[in-house]
């Protein structure tokens, strides 16, 4: 019997709801167990339901996907957030990841790619747009071309890449540009499982909580690249 993906849709419009509900429960491997319309009863049912993946929207009365996604990864932190949003905007992108986020895709992905995102992110793999992605290299290089402070992740990452080791900073550039586990063991020569202790080592030593979050981290250092080969 295949063990079913647990997902809580959460989006202020019905129409939505339900056209992302029909999708996922198509799949044999999904389900859908529960709705939101807004951001607080969001966090409530992802506590009640205990889903593998919360798809949530961010803007939303009551609380926002952010708001809310902030509570979840706090609260329920084995419940992963997937923002489906049609903001593109750095300001939200910078947000959701901040607050927990394990994937930030946009509303015009196709049916497929929505699918394999959540299949990812629940199993506990994290991901951007490749839009959102360059939108966010763009906004680093800006940043360090002007001088101006960066808000987009906590203070001191320098300090804290320099507390990594040789391996760990391999293990890092080879997350940067969408690795998984199994080919980052592959390519160093090392098992997945290693790779997997060696990345819960990494994302503590950059006080982080995920692979999106220690990718930003190592990109805004200049550590890594999106298109490392």
């Amino acid at each position: 019997m295949i063990k079913k993906i647990r997902i809580l849709i959460a989006d202020d419009h019905t129409m939505v709801r339900q056209g992302l509900t029909q999708i996922c429960n198509a799949e044999p491997d999904m389900e859908v167990v529960g709705q939101a319309a807004d951001g607080q009863e969001a966090s409530k049912l992802a506590l009640q339901l205990e889903p593998h993946v919360v798809v949530m929207d961010i803007n939303m009365p009551v609380l926002d996907g952010v708001q809310a996604t902030r509570y979840i990864t706090e609260n329920a932190q084995h419940v992963s957030v997937l923002i489906l949003t049609m903001y593109r905007q750095d300001q939200y992108v910078f947000e959701a990841i901040k607050a927990g986020a394990r994937a930030y895709l946009l509303k015009d992905a196709d049916s497929d790619e929505l699918l394999r995102s959540i299949r990812i992110v629940a199993g506990g793999e994290a991901l951007l747009d490749p839009a959102i992605a360059l939108k966010m290299m763009d906004e680093f290089r800006r940043i360090k071309e002007t001088g101006e402070a960066d808000e987009g992740l906590d203070d001191g990452t320098s300090q804290q890449i320099a507390q990594l080791s040789d391996r760990e900073q391999e293990i890092l550039k080879l997350v940067a540009p969408g690795l998984d586990n199994r080919t980052i063991g592959d390519r160093l020569g090392l098992s997945e499982k290693t790779i997997r202790n060696r990345l819960t080592q990494i994302f503590e030593k950059l006080q982080v909580n995920n692979r999106i979050q220690a990718t930003l981290v190592a990109l805004r250092q200049g550590l890594a690249r999106l298109d490392e080969e």
